[in-house]
Formats: C-alpha cells, structure tokens, sequence
C-alpha cells in the first residue's frame, strides 16, 4: 500500500507514466530502479549503449516539493552506490536532508553499475612521479580504447538529461558534492530549463580544475592559517603554513627518506619529496584525523625528525586505496583528460605536449603558485594526463545562459582542494545565490559538518527561509598534536609520562584518521616506533606496545567519552620500555595520574 502512495507521488493524475520500468530494490521501503539506455556517442557516429542504474525514492508524507537528483563527485563515483538509498539508515538521512522531496541517484556512465571502467594498474597505483602516473594512465586508455573520448562532463550532463526524461520529470533540483557540483552547472548550462534550483557542495566550477592547481596552492596558506586560527597549532608550531611552504620547497629540492613501520608490523622505506607533501595536505581536509596532526609531524621534519610525517604519508596512502566500484580512478581520467583546459589543442601529439607544459609555465606570473616554487604545477591534471592520447582536453559545455534559479553553494572552511574562494565566485554567477560557509570542516561539509549546522541551513533554505552566511566554528574531533617529543633517552618518572600522553595524543589522531579511510577494509595502525593500534566497538581502541619515542611504549584499552568535540576520552595505559619509567596511568580528564617508577605522578597531556 505504502509503494503505491509513493508511486502516486510522483506521477501526479494525467501525467504519462515513467519511459522505463521501474522494480522495487533494495531493502529501503519505497526505493524503484531502472535501467535507462543512452548512447555511447550522442552524434551517432560511433554505435554503441550504456545501461545507466538509477535508483529512485518517491518523497513521503503530504507536502512533496520535487525531485531532486544526487550527485556525487569524483570524477568517478557512481551516484547511486555513494549516496546509497538502498540501505534504510543513509535513505532516511537523506530523506531528513531533503524532506519532502524525491530523491533520484544514478550511477555516471563509467561508474558503479553503468558499465565500470576498471584499470587495475591504475586503480592501484598510490605513489611514483608525475611520469610515472602518465604514463599508468596512458596505459589505461589504451585498454578502455576510442571510446574513452565519450565520458566527458558533457557527457555525464546529458546522461542527467536523458534519465529526467525517461523517468518522465518535470523541473528537476540538483544536489552535487565536489565534482558532483561541476556536473550540476554542467547540467544548468546545457539544459537551463530543466533546473529547479541546486545545491553545490564543495563547488568546482566549469573552469576548472586548473591545469596546474594553480588555484588550489595559492589559496593553501590562508586555509592553514584559518585551520590554526585562535592559537589551535601553538603547540605544534607557530606558522603550521609556512612550516609547509619551507618544508615542501625543501623536500623538492631533497626528498626525504626514511624507514617506517607499516601496518602489520613489517618495515618499509618511504619516500617524500614537495609533491608528496603537498598531496598529503589536501588530503587532510577529508581526514579528520590526519588535519590534527600534520602541524606537529611538518614542523617535526623541518628540525630534521622526517620519521612522524613519512609514517603519515604511508599511512594515508593504504587509507586511500579504493576499489573501481567505490571511485573508478580510469573513468576519473577520462573525465579530466577529456575536459582538461590544457596549453595544447585537442589533438596535438603527445610528443610535442611537454614542450607546451613548459611554456606555460614558464609564461605564468611570479607568485602563481603560492609559496611553492614551479614545481607545483605537477600536481595539476596536465602532467597526469600528458600522455593521453588524442583528442585530450577542452571538451565543450553547453552555451547557457545559467537559470536564474535559487543556489545554495556550501564551503568548508578547511576545503583545500575546492577553496571557498571557488564558491563564492560560483554564487556571484546566480541572482539567487547564497554561500554557506562551514569553518574547521573540510571538503564535503554535509557529510563531514556534525553539528548540524550545514543540514539546517539546506532545510531551512528548501523551505524559503533566511539563512545565515556562516556557520561557528566546528572544533576538530580530537586535540590538535603538539610537539612530537625528541628520540631520547626519558627515564624520569614526569618526562616517561609527558611521553606517554604525546603518544596518546597521537593515538587519538591516528585512531580518528583510520575511522575516516576511504578504504572499506579496516586498518591497524603501528606507531610511529612500532606496537599496533587495533580499532574497537563503540568508539573504543586498544594499543599494544604502542610507541612514538623509542624505548616507551603504552598498551591499554581507551574509549572516547560521548559529548562535545574535541572528543574527551578515559581509559588506563601501561607504561612500558627500556627508557621508561615503568607503571600505570590512567586518564583523568586532561590530565595523566598514576604511579610510574614508584613515584606517583599527574601531568596534564
């Protein structure tokens, strides 16, 4: 009965019924999915299908709005499998942050369950130089073949189109995160009389991504000056964005190398130059854990102590690994390299693409960069996709104009891979533009904002209401690291526990970071001298010998305390190591009580 409510919903008396059949799946009550068929090359000239899964949910309740498509981001994930209305939890969450309407997610061709393109080289593939990155992905066109030139953004544009119309839709909305927000003004400007009204979250506009990230190093240091505002990082260092301007000027000049002890307990020898650097830093604003305590380990390696951050950089790297199902790295290249506005023309040579990167770059004002010396430009998609085969780059977008139809472009204060400064621009482009901007949380802010603040604003825009250009402040999940303590010698009962409550500190950071990973297998981390942190149930963790200055170790069980952030915790560790004052400390608030080494102690960590 209910499905039959739902259904009615959506087709409204004497509207034609949807262009496709529709199936209930899933476990969530309600939820239809087709298949919509759409060309391979919409000119015709090359035969060929993609089967798109879409995935439907009727609104519920008396009061439906619209509809509204989901859009995830990438390029790379499929919108379906991301926002995953066929689990009841996430459709409810997405029901509550979009009451009233209903809510269609496909999956982009390339992506998820509408024909996956999978490079497993590519896929895999988590370090090496800019050549070497190149040259993996040139591989990967190769085995895709001709058609790789067909999964552009204009592409993806009028595959939306082509599932509003077979769902028989009227005015559609479009919520997309990330690349998701490219997409949907992709969509606006090729079919400006289908929009309703958009919400962007963590806005790329169609201009970019630069060729050079250009855009993303200049705006690097007032992000990281944002994120330690109010003397967070005092601990760790007083200039968190200069420490990384200094430390990756340097690191591209010499690499930094270095022994780690990876996950398992093996040892590994990682390698880190500026680039490397730099990547880890974007890639705190979607790890919490990762944000806390890069201050600490950047200033760590600029007095010579490389050991934290090279156990990071490895760290983040394992975190990082996804399957094609979750982010299709190949159909992400075929995106960029098809959209890329690149200093050559679609078809030139290969051969001749290097010499054009260079001129650009050579032609570039002082300061285009940031801090950061040329060098940076290699993180661009214009060294990654050097080597694509033709044609590459500059895949047109629709002519508009944009409607002129409610925006709402959300910002996360700590988004360093789409700035605040990108949002803003995308809102000025819209009559009814508002920007929400969300400080201390990082890229995707209605998945990443807790408190609740980004969700309100979305409803109470939705329902015509005012909202307020800024959200307060959301404090970091755990304590901000401060110094990582030198490898000495720490027999004194009062340094062995100074030690012990950095090393727990970090554990915390270490913990969040892990609980964060975009990989869907778990991981237990080694400190940064060995021992293992094994994730619990109900945000517990237990550390074994756990150790970030040699010769002292903690092993306990710690729990985080339900309240407000950063997390508080309470547990009991033991303090063990040859250069320990050996005992047992409990927590106590902010502080460590215990006896170690016969003598009682308490110190604040």
């Amino acid at each position: 009965m209910f499905l039959l409510v739902a259904v009615a919903a959506v087709w409204a008396p004497g509207t034609a019924r949807a262009a496709v059949p529709l199936a209930h799946c899933g476990q969530t009550v309600g939820l239809e999915c087709a298949t919509v068929t759409v060309p391979l090359d919409r000119s015709g000239a090359t035969p060929g299908t993609i089967g798109l899964h879409v995935e439907m949910l009727p609104s519920t309740g008396r009061n439906a709005r619209g509809v509204m498509f989901l859009i995830a981001g990438g390029p790379g994930q499929g919108s379906a499998g991301s926002f995953g209305l066929t689990t009841p939890d996430a459709a409810a969450q997405m029901q509550q942050t979009f009451p009233g309407y209903t809510l269609v997610a496909f999956d982009n061709r390339g992506t998820g369950q509408s024909g996956l393109i999978n490079c497993p080289t590519l896929q895999s593939k988590l370090e090496g130089t800019a050549e070497d990155f190149a040259a993996v992905a040139a591989g990967c066109a190769s085995s895709i073949g001709p058609t790789r030139q067909f999964y552009a953004t204009r592409d993806h544009a009028e595959d939306i189109e082509s599932v509003r119309t077979a769902l028989d839709l009227g005015r559609i909305g479009l919520y997309g995160v990330s690349y998701g927000t490219k997409l949907a003004l992709a969509y606006a400007l090729a079919h400006p009389g289908g929009v309703d009204r958009m919400i962007l979250d963590s806005t790329v506009p169609t201009t970019l991504p630069d060729a050079f990230d250009a855009n993303v190093l200049r705006q690097m240091p007032g992000t990281l000056r944002a994120f330690c505002a109010g003397g967070l990082c005092r601990r760790a260092t007083r200039d968190f964005a200069g420490d990384v301007a200094r430390l990756a000027n340097k690191l591209e000049a010499k690499p930094a190398r270095g022994v780690v002890i990876a996950p398992g307990g093996g040892r590994k020898t990682t390698r880190m130059n500026g680039e490397d650097l730099v990547g880890l830093v974007v890639d705190s604003d979607l790890s919490p854990g990762l944000a806390v305590e890069l201050p600490a380990a950047v200033h760590a390696a600029l007095g010579g102590q490389t050991r934290p951050l090279l156990r990071l950089l490895d760290l983040d790297r394992r975190l990082s690994e996804l399957t094609a199902e979750d982010l299709s790295i190949g159909l992400n290249a075929a995106t960029n390299c098809a959209d890329g506005r690149f200093p050559w023309s679609p078809d030139t040579p290969v051969s001749s693409r290097r010499a054009a990167i260079d001129a650009a770059i050579a032609a570039l004002p002082s300061g285009s960069f940031g801090p950061f010396g040329k060098w940076a430009a290699r993180l661009g998609t214009a060294f990654f996709c050097e080597q694509w085969p033709s044609p590459s780059g500059r895949t047109p977008l629709g002519n508009g104009p944009l409607p002129n139809v409610p925006v709402l472009v959300l910002s996360g204060g700590y988004d360093l891979r789409t700035p605040t400064e990108s949002g803003a621009a995308v809102a000025q482009l819209f009559p009814q533009g508002k920007l929400v901007v969300v400080p201390g949380v990082g890229h995707s802010v209605l998945g990443a904002d807790i408190t609740g603040c980004a969700q309100n604003a979305v409803q109470q825009w939705l329902a015509g209401g005012a909202v307020r250009a800024a959200c307060p402040r959301v404090p970091p999940f755990v304590k901000v690291l401060g110094a990582f303590p030198k490898p000495r010698v720490a027999r004194a009962a009062a340094t062995t526990a100074s030690v012990a409550g950095k090393a727990l500190r970090e554990s915390e950071a270490s913990w969040i970071q892990s609980l964060f990973a975009f990989s869907g297998e778990p991981l237990n981390p080694a400190g940064v001298y060995g021992g293992k942190l094994s994730l619990g149930k109900n945000l517990t963790f237990t550390l074994a010998r756990y150790s970030d200055t040699p010769g002292v170790a903690i092993t306990g069980k710690v729990s985080a305390v339900p309240g407000g952030l950063p997390l508080k915790f309470a547990g009991t560790i033991r303090v063990t190591g040859a250069s320990a004052s050996a005992g047992t400390l409990r927590i106590t608030g902010n502080r460590l009580v215990g006896t170690l080494g016969g003598r009682k102690v308490s110190v604040p960590f």
